[in-house]
């Protein structure tokens, strides 16, 4: 059987109110009496009928759509963050456009999807951003936020955690404990999340005359685990360890275990992130807490309240070392 299409003139009809009161009850914050609210979603739930947001938004030319891009879905970080963005744009009225990028940079095409369905705003995460890119979007009047990082060259507001200072803090710690062979365990090194994190822990160590391992990682567990194996085996047994981020802590962590290095009386280890796996029995692991709902917070009112043009924003919060079983 065909379902029948019910439409919000049918709801007007039924509830005798016009089409665009029935359109006010279904927008977030539009001014209408409770009366009839009560009334038009009594009808609505009678017939029932489903408000059509795309062409709700062609009438009235506001689609309450955010388009957010992201590349690396198999972090649980930004696995946490989607959420989070999901469920706090939900609050204000809006749906989140998800577009997964395959590529270090988003392309043209990726951002055509967000320009298709005329999204009011967009978030980028952990994919790269030209300058050719932003043109485009700004042509369009959308504003960008890009978050958990920053970019000095490109005209677009952003919300991260202060990495420098973070990084330096947990450089700190390992100096107070007497560590002096100490390795760090890269993310991305084109991104400004591993730059700062590696400039603000390599710099203040550098002062205190500690020359630091550095290891590609890449922000990965395989890459990560697999270069800690190799330099044990190869007679390198570091005092500490600092992974750029949570995924790639853990992934020392266990390549630490296999090697029967004992954490953290033979190599302390610190992480960056507290992503929920990190608060796991099996791995209980010391690490750098991101606060992420703050900068989702702070990413939205950015985004909506269209802070950009002249003078982009980088805001910049801090977070807190928490101590767990792999540092002393």
């Amino acid at each position: 059987m065909e379902k029948k299409f019910v439409s919000a003139k049918d709801v007007a009809k039924l509830a005798n109110v016009s089409q665009s009161t029935v359109s006010r009850v279904f927008t977030p914050g539009a001014s209408v009496s409770e009366k009839v609210r009560r009334k038009v979603l009594e009808v609505a739930e009678e017939l029932n009928y489903r408000p059509n947001a795309l062409a709700r938004g062609l009438i009235n030319k506001k689609t309450n759509i955010v388009g957010l891009a992201m590349k690396d879905i198999q972090n649980p970080f930004y696995h946490e963050v989607l959420g989070m963005f999901s469920m706090k744009l939900r609050e204000k009225g809006y749906n989140v456009l998800f577009v997964y990028t395959k590529n270090e940079e988003i392309q043209q095409e990726e951002i055509n999807h967000f320009l298709e369905y005329n999204v009011e705003g967009i978030i980028i995460t952990d994919a790269l951003l030209s300058s050719n890119v932003v043109a485009k979007i700004h042509d369009n009047n959308i504003p960008i936020t890009l978050f958990n990082r920053y970019h000095k060259d490109i005209p677009c507001n952003s919300v991260s955690s202060d990495n420098i200072n973070a990084s330096k803090e947990i450089a700190s710690y390992f100096y107070e404990q007497g560590y002096r062979d100490i390795v760090y365990i890269t993310g991305k090194i084109n991104t400004s999340t591993n730059k700062d994190r590696q400039k603000g822990f390599t710099e203040y160590l550098k002062e205190k005359k500690i020359e630091v391992t550095i290891l590609e990682g890449n922000y990965t567990y395989e890459k990560s685990y697999y270069l800690t194996k190799k330099m044990i085996e190869d007679g390198h047994r570091p005092e500490a360890i600092f992974g750029a981020n949570d995924i790639t802590a853990i992934g020392a962590l266990d390549a630490l275990r296999e090697k029967n290095i004992s954490v953290p009386e033979e190599t302390a280890v610190i992480g960056f992130d507290n992503i929920k796996m990190a608060s796991w029995p099996s791995y209980m692991l010391s690490t750098w807490v991101q606060p992420i709902e703050e900068m989702v917070d702070e990413a939205i009112h950015l985004l909506l309240n269209n802070d950009r043009v002249n003078s982009p924003k980088a805001v910049k919060l801090k977070g807190k070392f928490i101590h767990r079983n792999t540092t002393k």
